[in-house]
């Protein structure tokens, strides 16, 4: 039975060959200060068919939990953009995506988090020299919606978009789904495979990544949700105990109590480390509360 799961570290063959070699996927674990980063890298069609992923890195930064306090986000942002850093070209512009409906809180990190990454395409020439931030690498930031706020496809207008301002890479921010509950609130994820929105939930939309836009995208998220069936799994440690809560209960999200905390903390958590992957020669602190 397949499980619900947006995160590469949480594909089945990872956990059961922690140890072994996998035809096809790399891994890689390190720890840098409180993060446990985990890359896995996807490198032909076998590992592709094993992983059912896209060829590509995928990087895991697990920390501790974000309901319980937020004074390390600064120092987790910056441990955690130097691996997204490494995911972006060295020049162009930067667009940054926040996918999600911010009416409905588990799906708002994406918007949450777009507004408060610091655009700077438009500071540029005298008034960028006079106010000494001739330095800024330029970005530019957006929030599509999605398709039942607009009628147009999130996909269709960062195409559209990125036809307009011709960025070298997009980063992507969307809540992801978990097939464990101890990930959520607790574990952020980076791909330069782009990323499908709604996959996590069953509603696949146009997936955003370099054969749709024409240019590098980095899928970002956090997970918010969990599959209701993996959660009678997961406390029942049977998987017959999934049918307790089939046929209705099958298509069911489940979410923490504390998800408005959570979804708080994380979002700043995402804009910061995109801050910090951006603007290195500033504090991801002082960039965010801009």
């Amino acid at each position: 039975m397949q499980f619900r799961t947006d995160l590469a570290i949480e594909a089945t063959v990872i956990e059961d060959n922690k140890n072994g070699s996998i035809q096809g996927v790399g891994q890689e674990v390190r720890l840098v200060g409180d993060v446990k980063i985990t890359e896995i890298t996807i490198k032909d069609k076998d590992g592709e068919a094993i992983m059912k992923r896209p060829v590509g890195r995928y990087v895991t930064a697990e920390l501790p939990p974000l309901s319980d306090n937020d004074e390390n986000l600064e120092i987790y942002a910056n441990e955690i953009a130097n691996e997204l850093r490494s995911m972006l070209p060295e020049s162009g512009t930067i667009l940054v995506v926040g996918l999600g409906n911010s009416s409905i809180t588990p799906d708002a990190l994406g918007p949450n988090a777009a507004g408060m990454v610091m655009a700077t395409r438009h500071i540029e020439g005298e008034f960028a020299r006079a106010s000494g931030l001739a330095d800024l690498r330029p970005a530019a930031v957006m929030s599509p919606g999605v398709l039942g706020q607009t009628g147009v496809e999130s996909g269709e207008i960062v195409k559209g978009v990125c036809s307009e301002v011709k960025p070298g890479a997009v980063i992507v921010i969307d809540a992801l789904a978990a097939r464990s509950l101890s990930r959520l609130g607790c574990t952020l994820q980076m791909c330069d495979t782009g990323i499908a929105p709604g996959s996590g939930v069953g509603n696949n939309r146009m997936k955003l990544n370099r054969e749709t836009l024409g240019v590098p995208v980095i899928g970002m998220g956090v997970p918010t949700i969990v599959d209701a069936r993996t959660i009678a799994m997961e406390l029942t440690g049977k998987q017959e105990s999934c049918d307790v809560v089939a046929p209705r209960g099958s298509e069911m999200m489940v979410t923490p109590r504390e998800i408005d905390l959570i979804i708080r903390r994380a979002s700043r958590l995402v804009a910061m480390t995109i801050n910090a992957a951006l603007q290195p020669d500033y504090s991801p602190l002082s960039l965010t509360a801009m």
